[in-house]
């Protein structure tokens, strides 16, 4: 078991480094096995970090991020390169994600703080 989350994103990047060493030597198999647990891994850092909503967002884009990834390698090994439109998507909601997040809620915070009469005593 991997004792911390901080030790589990390190880990999680170790999957993805190797999955993406994987599609560009071409090793069709090996890049579809490191891919399940490679997102696998990035659903469970988000739960894990639901607590928090400014970085259950970033977990979440990276979780987009990934399936965008995945879903372009499977469209260069299987479908000569069809896949981009889907993956497309999936990057576009990881935006949608951390913009959400820098867009309404951090201004949203940070107002919020400024407007807190216990933060000013």
């Amino acid at each position: 078991m991997i004792p911390s989350l901080r030790a589990k994103e390190n880990f999680h990047i170790v999957l993805w480094l190797f999955k993406d060493l994987c599609w560009v030597m071409d090793l069709k198999l090996a890049g579809l096995m490191l891919f399940v647990p490679t997102v696998a891994m990035a659903v469970h850092i988000a739960w894990q970090s639901k607590s928090d909503l400014g970085e259950f967002l970033h977990c979440l884009a990276v979780v987009c991020w990934i399936l965008a990834n995945g879903t372009w390698m499977i469209g260069e090994f299987y479908y000569e390169d069809g896949t981009r439109p889907l993956a497309t998507v999936f990057f576009a909601l990881g935006l949608l994600s951390v913009s959400w997040y820098y867009l309404v809620l951090l201004p949203r915070s940070r107002r919020s703080e400024r407007n807190d009469p216990m933060r000013s005593a």
